[in-house]
């Protein structure tokens, strides 16, 4: 049988990105794998017939007894709380982008799902998982299991429409709002929002960046935004990166990450609808430095 470390290792980034799409938070997710790495490196490897399928449950009940903690501690997180994005070095190929970590927007709903809801919704949808395999890991009921995946199916699709919009299309309505929204352009930024568009905020009492609460409406986030570009950042650089997948704006002072941009679009790419901006530094800690360009 192949080295203990040599398994996990092998089996880690899919490990990673199971428990990321559960928790939305890196620190957290670490936290679980070291737990999962305890828990493998001390059973008896000879009776372990499929390790994958034992790592992955013991991720996943790891991950949904530390939900309970996390909620908790968003009861008392100031401003909006938002996942930590997954930020792409700006040198990294296209391959390099976890293909499996779901958008920041996608995220968000799942956050208003139950813990089982959305390990269920992730591990069937995302993952391709059989109910039978999901009521194992879980110890549910297969019948248990589907009529979870069926709620949490219906509930994501109510809030977010399974919609593709082409990168190409992202990327170039990102670069426009940008501009618009930095340059102090209020008409055409006026012009790329949806009206009932919403600003998340996310900045966690550390960043003067970030709001207390989402801004809605499109008058209202406009008029926010162009405010806050009117008094620029002394070395504020805005570069262009993947967040979960996804192109986004990452903004630099002086090399160091300030916050990420991402901008969600409506499912034919023509309006935005949502904004999240995150720069609480403790979510940026994972960002790559910028660079000159």
């Amino acid at each position: 049988m192949p080295d203990a470390t040599q398994v996990f290792a092998d089996h880690r980034e899919l490990l990673f990105s199971i428990v990321y799409n559960m928790l939305g938070s890196v620190a957290d997710t670490e936290d679980v794998l070291q737990e999962t790495w305890l828990s493998w490196s001390s059973a008896n490897q000879d009776r372990i017939d499929h390790p994958r399928a034992y790592l992955v449950r013991i991720a996943v009940n790891q991950a949904l007894a530390q939900q309970s903690a996390l909620r908790r501690r968003r009861e008392t997180y100031v401003g909006s709380w938002l996942p930590e994005p997954l930020v792409t070095a700006a040198d990294a190929a296209d391959h390099a982008v976890r293909a499996d970590t779901l958008s920041l927007a996608l995220l968000v709903v799942l956050e208003t799902l139950t813990p089982l809801e959305r390990a269920v919704f992730i591990l069937h949808e995302v993952f391709a998982y059989p109910h039978t395999e999901i009521a194992a890991m879980i110890d549910r009921r297969p019948a248990a299991v589907r009529q979870l995946a069926h709620r949490a199916r219906e509930h994501v699709q109510a809030r977010r429409p399974r919609t593709q919009v082409d990168p190409h299309l992202q990327k170039q309505v990102t670069e426009r709002f940008v501009a618009a929204a930095f340059g102090g352009d209020l008409q055409h930024l006026m012009e790329l929002l949806a009206p009932d568009v919403t600003l998340w905020s996310d900045g966690g009492g550390k960043s003067n960046a970030a709001g207390p609460r989402p801004i809605r409406g499109r008058d209202n986030v406009a008029r926010v935004l162009i405010a806050s570009a009117a008094q620029p950042l002394d070395g504020l650089d805005v570069q262009y990166r993947q967040v979960n997948g996804d192109p986004c704006a990452v903004l630099f002072v002086e090399n160091a990450p300030y916050a990420v941009m991402v901008v969600d679009l409506n499912p034919d790419g023509s309006l935005v609808r949502d904004v999240y901006t995150v720069s609480n530094p403790d979510k940026l800690a994972h960002v790559p430095e910028g660079t000159a360009e």
